[in-house]
């Protein structure tokens, strides 16, 4: 994996980049919709390319559990698997396993129950890595303690020096794929952590970095926080990846404040359940004032929903429980994002950003606004 950085804004720490995958070039900042189970709700292959998603994200955790990345690498590995021949990121599983009830946090790794059989399985940094590769993606995570909030800082600092032992753990299991392994800054709400484990981390001279552990309920102001003092500490010459974010409004600070890369299941939960995005705010397609509304869900977007079908066709299909329902939304939903990514990088390399993300978010939250009203 190479990357390359084209443009930094002279009003904030926004970047322009491009990453380059042996399944292709990804432009940052960039959005990467999640397919968990290598499957994106409720989208097949060909709609998420449809969208103009360069990457994707699955998950090792769930993966592993099922079918098992025995059968996946038998199979070819989960490009082939999944007909998805541009770039995929794997999570290491670090943020479920540690969302399990009665788990068993050791110094070496963990342990918890599988949540079908309820058979005992054991997780550490090797074993991540190992799933990974046969898994095939092009960059895949390091194993690490996803830090819950709120949390005492002896807890958090115990826990981030566990994360960075388990990285280098990480790297030495890690054979000649060619996978690019990104290490993740922990630390919980606590600055001098942050800055710690990004220091320490950045000594490794890794393909990439993220920043964990920002979407456990923080909120955004400390979210920006958080972003603020961790990014001047990662190298500048590599991805920088803030994990599970999320809002539309969290992307744009997080931009501000020097991120490179996002994923989120947003866009096709809240598809799911008949929220959707619009340059106005999001609206809910099941209130019935949207009946008899025969405008697109949004009159801006180009998405293949937008341009063949109306609110009142939609709200019709959720009321009818139709599964063409989530499918129609999920394609606008994403593409919203994706569109929203593709602006940003366009404004970045125009030397606009912060005003991009002034106008954006002033008619985006009237938008919110209204509704509330309603």
């Amino acid at each position: 994996m190479e990357f390359r950085l084209l443009k930094k804004d002279k009003q904030s720490a926004a970047r322009l980049g491009v990453l380059t995958t042996a399944h292709g070039e990804i432009p940052t900042p960039i959005f990467m919709p999640v397919a968990t189970h290598g499957a994106m709700k409720p989208l097949t292959p060909a709609q998420i390319e449809e969208t103009g998603a360069r990457i994707i994200l699955s998950n090792t955790y769930h993966l592993h559990l099922q079918p098992g990345e025995g059968l996946v690498k038998k199979a070819g590995g989960l490009h082939r698997f999944m007909a998805w021949d541009k770039p995929i990121l794997t999570d290491s599983g670090g943020f479920q396993v540690f969302s399990l009830p009665n788990k068993r946090i050791t110094e070496e790794g963990v342990f918890f129950k599988h949540e079908i059989t309820g058979e005992e399985i054991y997780l550490d940094p090797a074993t991540a890595i190992r799933i990974q590769q046969d898994l095939g993606a092009d960059i895949i995570m390091a194993f690490d303690e996803c830090i819950p909030y709120p949390c005492d800082r002896g807890y958090a600092e115990q826990s981030t020096r566990k994360t960075i032992r388990w990285l280098m753990e990480c790297q030495k299991a890690q054979s000649g794929t060619g996978q690019a392994l990104f290490g993740i800054v922990q630390g919980s709400v606590y600055e001098e952590l942050r800055v710690m484990c990004a220091r320490e981390m950045s000594r490794l001279d890794l393909p990439g970095y993220a920043i964990g552990g920002v979407s456990v309920g923080e909120g955004l102001e400390l979210l920006k926080r958080v972003v603020g003092w961790t990014a001047p500490h990662l190298p500048e010459n590599k991805p920088r990846y803030l994990m599970g974010v999320g809002l539309p409004e969290d992307i744009l600070e997080s931009v501000e404040r020097g991120m490179d890369m996002f994923d989120c299941v947003i866009p096709t939960r809240y598809a799911r359940s008949a929220t959707l995005f619009t340059r106005r705010g999001r609206i809910r397609l099941t209130n019935k004032n949207f009946k008899r509304d025969f405008y697109p869900i949004d009159p801006s977007c180009s998405c293949y929903t937008c341009t063949n079908f109306t609110r009142a066709y939609l709200h019709h299909l959720f009321a009818a429980n139709e599964v063409v329902s989530a499918v129609l939304s999920a394609i606008h939903n994403v593409h919203f994002y994706l569109k929203m990514m593709e602006e940003i990088r366009e404004a970045i390399a125009n030397g606009r950003f912060m005003e991009y993300k002034r106008k954006f978010l002033e008619g985006y939250r009237q938008g919110e606004k209204r509704d509330k009203k309603k």
